[in-house]
């Protein structure tokens, strides 16, 4: 009978042991996704912080050639700002259908990555 005691007392040991492993298992996981996370997001917004800045003297550039091409610096910078303008109206009407759901199904994919190994 003794023995039957010390064998529960062990599986019931070994049982806590386990739910503890599972626990701490599942806290480094979501602490991997949540810095997976975290650096991607850094990442896409130093990028963004550089477009934008290709972006305004590429925009200050193709105006000031226009300009002086048209011999009408106003021109050549209101012809830029009609097609920022045409651009940003592209990106207004097309937002929810293209724009939301791509941006969407990339933060749903980088939380929930295929390549991810470490699940029980």
């Amino acid at each position: 009978m003794e023995t039957l005691k010390t064998k529960a007392a062990d599986l019931l040991e070994h049982g806590g042991e386990l739910l503890d492993t599972y626990y701490r298992l599942t806290v480094v996981n979501a602490t991997e996704k949540v810095a997976k996370a975290s650096s991607v997001s850094v990442v896409a917004l130093a990028a963004a912080i550089f477009g934008l800045i290709v972006v305004f003297f590429g925009g200050i550039g193709m105006a000031w050639w226009i300009g002086e091409t048209m011999n009408n610096m106003k021109a050549g910078f209101f012809i830029v700002g009609g097609f920022f303008l045409l651009g940003l109206a592209a990106l207004l009407v097309f937002r929810k259908s293209l724009l939301v759901p791509m941006i969407r199904n990339q933060i749903i994919q980088s939380i929930y990555d295929k390549s991810d190994t470490h699940t029980p």
